[in-house]
């Protein structure tokens, strides 16, 4: 039960989080929001409404972001997902940095969850349907009993 805990606490759940002064590097998963301009300038290679885009840093210069691109949120709802291809953003086209960081509410609370399905399963039995010994099926019992054809 504890592996189980442990396993469940290093999962966590994580969230994107506005940088502030740190700057993210190379190999973190961040989150870029596109501007006005940069949704005109990207339109063609990833859909004019683009919202945010998020993925891995590849390389940051100081006049661009190379993101591995793993989601594309757009404006009005939805999700593009990708599958990590390298996309060139200039500095100028993003007006947010987000960083990803663990939520630890949110990793405290799936960590309870997780637990207490663990306890419910281990005092209902391992295979979750309690004892596992049977006994013998009697005359009525439908799952073992044999249908002959009409003669």
């Amino acid at each position: 039960m504890c592996a189980t805990a442990s396993l469940v606490w290093s999962a966590g759940c994580y969230e994107l989080r506005p940088a502030g002064t740190t700057a993210p590097q190379p190999g973190e998963t961040i989150g870029l929001d596109i501007s006005d301009a940069g949704r005109v300038a990207l339109g063609g290679s990833m859909g004019p409404e683009i919202g945010q885009v998020e993925g891995r840093l590849v390389e940051r210069t100081p006049t661009d972001y190379v993101v591995a691109v793993t989601d594309v949120h757009m404006l009005r709802g939805g999700e593009q997902t990708w599958t990590g291809e390298n996309i060139h953003i200039p500095a100028g086209y993003v007006t947010t940095v987000y960083e990803r960081r663990l939520s630890k509410a949110k990793s405290v609370a799936l960590a309870a969850v997780g637990v207490g399905a663990v306890a419910v399963l281990v005092s209902r039995g391992l295979n979750g349907l309690g004892d596992a010994s049977r006994p013998e099926p009697s005359p009525g019992d439908t799952a073992h009993t044999v249908l002959r054809p009409w003669p």
